[in-house]
């Protein structure tokens, strides 16, 4: 495996409050010669020999101190940064001479006044090169990622990367654990007995090459920068700005090294993007990132209006990931989740080898009817360590409640946030193969009593608290599409 230092030319763009003077800079008018009188030029011609100076390599602590200082100001009045001031930012705060809390003011302030393209590209890059970088080149071989901003019940990643990879792509999937509401890939494939997700770069690039996939926790050598930086995000109440969001995700994936990236962008009541506007300004967000970094990148917007699948808890979704490749046909797994499956796995597939939507979806349905899909999964599970047979022998684990309807009607509304909380809890108390089971869809006609959700391994109090998290109404809602819009 080859590791390498990533460095791609920024595209700016304005696009936010004060974009006019935002573009004013980004032509050249850093050195203060946009001010008039003499002495703002001085002390613009001063900041450029300090920006200089942090563009090449280091700044003593008065000189950073001032540095920052202007930077947060420029940015505070709503000008743009120039991309070696971004750049020379992060590494300043990396290196301590920038403060904490200068970093937590910079942040804040591009949270009110917005990101350019030129600023998060740069930003991105400074991300990137703070930890290693991998290559898959030796593989002679197109390889692709995915990423999931998040849903409950969304166990699209454990289907497709094999499927995919059974199709002829190499598939080099780095996945997270879980956050807030929201099941993590990592957690899920740890039920697993000796099933090892910590893999390193070597060992990624060897399982990938005789098997064709892997997935594995995206270590501490990609992105540090990242890593420290959204802990401070954390902290100073500056996580929800949609530039700060794609560069953190983008940078990560590049420095995974995949050629190609699926985004699948989740929007509804249990994602972290509520609206279908916020979900397509991140995911052209990202998909410009990616592609401006040399990447191929397509992102679909997918509906989490309801759990994805029927299985929500760890070692659940893997069941319902593998009942899903075993099955022969469509019509033999929940048909949401499967349709999800394959528009996430025929972009990849068509991103990855150039063909059109039509032919990859053929070849991912016959590699599923005949066994290669499924095959490939035991191969992956096997290669990382995992027992194949325990996954065979995975079940719900009892006791079992019912949540019952408490009327007569259709189902309008899930609280998918309340699902997903619940489901960790019972876990928690139960164990990896405790959690819940959808049994019924939004739209579905159901009677006073009839179950909406089964509950294993928790308890008859967990069933009564499930119940309440479903509205039921006179009417049944309009249908909705899995898939929204593809962008890119």
């Amino acid at each position: 495996m080859r590791v390498e230092r990533e460095g791609d030319d920024a595209r700016q763009h304005g696009g936010r409050p004060g974009r006019a003077r935002a573009r004013q800079h980004e032509r050249g008018e850093e050195d203060g010669r946009v001010c008039s009188g003499e002495g703002q030029v001085k002390r613009g011609r001063a900041h450029a020999a300090v920006v200089r100076a942090a563009a090449m390599g280091g700044l003593f602590l008065e000189e950073s101190s001032a540095f920052a200082r202007r930077a947060i100001e420029r940015k505070r009045d709503g000008l743009a940064l120039a991309a070696g001031e971004v750049e020379a930012f992060v590494r300043g705060y990396l290196a301590d001479d920038v403060l904490e809390e200068q970093m937590a003011s910079l942040l804040m302030a591009g949270c009110i006044r917005g990101w350019s393209d030129g600023e998060i590209d740069a930003l991105t890059r400074a991300y990137v090169a703070s930890g290693r970088v991998l290559s898959f080149a030796q593989l002679a071989r197109r390889t692709v990622d995915k990423h999931s901003t998040g849903g409950v019940g969304d166990a699209v990643s454990l289907a497709v990367v094999p499927w995919v990879a059974a199709c002829g792509v190499p598939v080099v999937k780095l996945s997270g654990r879980a956050l807030a509401h929201t099941g993590g890939t990592i957690d899920k494939l740890e039920t697993i007995p000796g099933l090892r997700t910590a893999l390193s770069p070597e060992e990624l690039s060897s399982i990938v090459a005789s098997v064709g996939c892997a997935i594995g926790a995206a270590g501490p050598e990609l992105a540090p920068a990242d890593k420290r930086i959204y802990a401070l995000r954390d902290r100073c109440g500056s996580v929800p700005s949609m530039g700060l969001i794609a560069a953190s995700v983008v940078s990560k994936k590049l420095a995974g090294g995949a050629d190609a990236i699926v985004f699948d962008v989740k929007v509804g009541a249990g994602a972290f993007m509520r609206t279908r506007a916020e979900a397509a300004e991140l995911a052209r967000t990202m998909v410009g990132l990616a592609r401006r970094a040399g990447r191929s990148a397509v992102a679909l917007l997918t509906d989490m209006e309801e759990p994805l699948g029927t299985r929500i808890g760890t070692g659940l979704e893997i069941v319902e990931a593998l009942e899903f490749l075993r099955a022969g046909a469509a019509s033999a797994s929940d048909a949401r989740f499967a349709a999800c499956c394959e528009a996430v796995a025929s972009a990849m597939l068509s991103l990855a080898l150039g063909v059109p939507d039509e032919q990859a979806v053929r070849m991912l349905r016959e590699a599923r009817a005949s066994g290669a899909a499924l095959a490939r999964f035991e191969a992956m599970i096997r290669a990382q360590g995992g027992d194949w047979a325990s996954v065979l022998r995975m079940a719900p684990c009892a006791p079992s409640f019912d949540a019952a309807a408490l009327r007569a009607g259709y189902l309008v509304r899930a609280d998918v946030v309340g699902l997903g909380e619940l489901a960790r809890e019972v876990v928690a108390a139960g164990g990896p193969l405790a959690g819940l089971q959808v049994r019924a869809r939004i739209g579905d006609r159901v009677e006073a009593g009839s179950p909406l959700v089964r509950v294993h391994g928790g308890s008859a109090a967990h069933a009564l608290r499930a119940a309440e998290l479903f509205e039921i109404g006179a009417s049944a809602p309009p249908p909705r599409p899995i898939v929204y819009e593809r962008i890119g």
